[in-house]
């Protein structure tokens, strides 16, 4: 049976990707991007995928134990919409954050409704009127990406279907531990 950290290697090889994607893009918009730390309007509590779950409750197993109890008590004391991770505006695991808070802000395209939209942070990207494909996620395409990754992770440690397609909250992950 593959230890945790093997059934995490498909995440963490997307999230390489992502990363990589949102860094050069970063770097090809600079000066057009106001996220930065402390820049939390758009962190709320939202659901994650079992083996998103398995990822931040392997970060918060190397925290020192301090700092694993303080964020065990924000996610105890989080509020329905606010992410219970954050703490003076600053993510407390950003390294080992979702998915979904690595791509905040990024220029995401999406099929809503039928139609193919575009959509990033009204903060960034201040007079762009279009971007060309190399500089978009496709949510939907990440999201599947996603999915089949967490049904790989959860069939690794013997979930059933019906499990595999739980979402958890943050505060739930964090307190599963």
């Amino acid at each position: 049976m593959p230890t945790q950290m093997d059934s995490l290697s498909n995440y963490r090889n997307l999230v390489a990707k992502v990363d990589e994607l949102c860094r050069r893009i970063n770097l090809q918009y600079r000066g057009l991007i106001s996220c930065r730390k402390g820049c939390d309007g758009c962190c709320r509590h939202i659901t994650l995928f079992p083996v998103e779950a398995a990822a931040l409750a392997a970060a918060l197993r190397e925290c020192s134990p301090e700092k694993s109890a303080r964020i065990r008590n924000l996610a105890r004391t989080a509020s329905a919409d606010r992410c219970p991770l954050l703490e003076e505006g600053i993510c407390l695991l950003y390294q080992a954050r979702p998915i979904i808070c690595r791509t905040h802000g990024m220029p995401l395209i999406a099929d809503r409704e039928g139609e193919k939209t575009i959509d990033f942070c009204p903060k960034n990207f201040s007079g762009i009127s279009s971007f060309p494909a190399a500089d978009v996620l496709n949510l939907d395409l990440l999201n599947s990406t996603l999915a089949v990754i967490n049904g790989v992770f959860t069939a690794s440690r013997n979930e059933n279907i019906r499990r595999a397609k739980e979402r958890l909250s943050i505060a739930e992950a964090l307190l599963l531990i």
